[in-house]
C-alpha cells in the first residue's frame, strides 16, 4: 500500500483536466457524441459498484432515445438523463446553452442561514479577516468559511489563532460551503492538528475495467511549528457541505479532539476530470474512491457526530440551534 504525506502544495491533484477526446476524427452527430459520452464514462467513472448501477443496462435505456435528427436540445436532455442516474453532482455535462446538475441537497433541510448569525449571535465581534467571518460566542470562537475557491492566507491564520487564545473551543462551520481547492482545507485542518495524522485512502481508475483501480494511497495530514488553535473543535455541516468541503469534514474527523455537528454532508467523494466531445461539449466524471480510516466510503456523505436541524419555528425566531448545541458542547 503506498503511503503519501500530503502537504500544502500537493492536498490532491483533482480537479484537474485531460486533454480532447481525438481518435481518428470521430463523426460529430448525436449517436456519436452519446456514444463516446457513454464509452468514457464506462471506462473512467468510478462509482459503477458502489452505486449499483448497472451501465450497460443504462445504455439500452436511453440509446434508443437518440438519433441524428434530433437537436442539440434534445440530445443534451437525454444525456443529462442518463448521467442522472449515477447520482453524482460531480458529474455534469457543459454545453454554451446549458450545464446539466445533479440535484443532491434540495431535498435536505436547509440547516444554515447566515444573516441570523450575523445578526443574532456575531453582531459586536464579527470579523473578516481575509476570507473568514469570525467572531466570539460565549467565550467560543467561530469561524465561518463560505467556500474553498476562496483563499485562506497563512498571515490571516496567524491573526485567528491569536485571537482566540484561551478560549473554551472552536467552532468552524462548513455549512453551505459547495468545496473549491483541497488546498486551503489541509491549511485550516493543520492548525487544529497537533501530530501526524492519517485522514484516508483513495484508489484511481486506471485502466477500462470497473475494478481496474490504482492500488491504495494514504493521505496523511502532516503539522508543523505554525500556530495551533489547541482548543477543543466542532465542525458544523449540512447537505451543502460538499465537494472539497466534504473531503475537509473527513479529515477534521480523524483529527482528536474534533466533533462534528449537523446533517451529513453533500458528499462529492470522487476527483473529478474532465473530456471534450467531438461537438465541442465537455463533461466530467468522478474518477476514483476515497475511504476514511475506518473504511467508511464519502462519496453519497458524511454523517455528522451529533445530527441537527433547525426547526421552522427557530428558523422563523432567528435562532440556529446547531449553532447554539455547538456553544454548549464546550460551556
Amino acid at each position: 500500500m503506498k503511503k503519501i504525506a500530503i502537504t500544502i502544495g500537493i492536498a490532491f491533484a483533482l480537479f484537474s483536466c485531460e486533454d480532447p477526446f481525438f481518435e481518428d476524427d470521430p463523426a460529430n452527430n448525436a449517436t456519436s457524441n452519446f456514444d463516446i459520452l457513454w464509452n468514457r464514462m464506462n471506462e473512467r467513472y468510478s462509482f459503477f459498484e458502489y452505486k449499483n448501477v448497472n451501465w450497460d443496462s443504462v445504455y439500452e435505456v436511453y440509446r434508443p432515445q437518440v438519433s441524428n435528427d434530433m437537436s442539440a436540445q434534445e440530445l443534451f436532455d437525454v444525456m443529462e438523463a442518463m448521467l442522472n442516474t449515477l447520482r453524482d453532482a460531480h458529474v455534469n455535462l457543459r454545453t454554451d446553452f446549458d450545464i446539466s446538475f445533479y440535484d443532491y441537497y434540495n431535498d435536505a433541510p436547509r440547516n444554515f442561514y447566515f444573516h441570523d448569525i450575523e445578526s443574532n449571535y456575531l453582531e459586536e465581534t464579527l470579523r473578516i479577516t481575509g476570507r473568514m467571518w469570525n467572531g466570539i460566542i460565549d467565550s467560543v470562537g467561530y469561524i465561518h468559511y463560505p467556500s474553498f475557491q476562496l483563499p485562506i492566507e497563512e498571515a490571516d491564520l496567524d491573526f485567528v489563532v491569536e485571537r482566540f487564545q484561551g478560549l473554551k473551543g472552536l467552532i468552524i462551520d462548513v455549512r453551505d460551503n459547495e468545496g473549491g481547492d483541497p488546498l486551503y482545507g489541509f491549511r485550516l485542518a493543520r492548525r487544529v492538528a497537533t501530530q501526524r495524522t492519517h485522514i484516508y485512502s483513495t484508489i484511481y481508475k486506471n485502466g477500462p475495467g470497473h475494478q481496474d483501480f490504482t492500488s491504495p494511497s494514504e493521505a496523511y495530514l502532516d503539522t508543523n511549528d505554525e500556530a495551533k488553535f489547541n482548543l477543543p473543535v466542532v465542525v458544523l455541516t449540512n447537505r451543502v457541505t460538499y465537494s472539497a468541503s466534504n473531503f475537509f469534514t473527513a479529515m477534521m474527523m480523524a483529527i482528536p479532539n474534533v466533533t462534528v455537528m449537523g446533517d451529513t454532508t453533500g458528499g462529492g467523494g470522487g476527483v473529478p476530470l474532465g473530456w471534450e466531445l467531438p461537438n465541442g461539449w465537455h463533461f466530467n466524471y468522478s474518477n476514483s474512491i476515497t475511504w476514511m480510516p475506518d473504511g467508511f466510503i464519502i462519496e453519497d456523505g458524511i454523517p455528522p457526530d451529533i445530527q441537527l436541524d433547525i426547526s421552522d419555528e427557530d428558523r422563523l425566531a432567528g435562532r440556529d440551534t446547531i449553532l447554539e448545541a455547538a456553544v454548549a458542547s464546550f460551556q
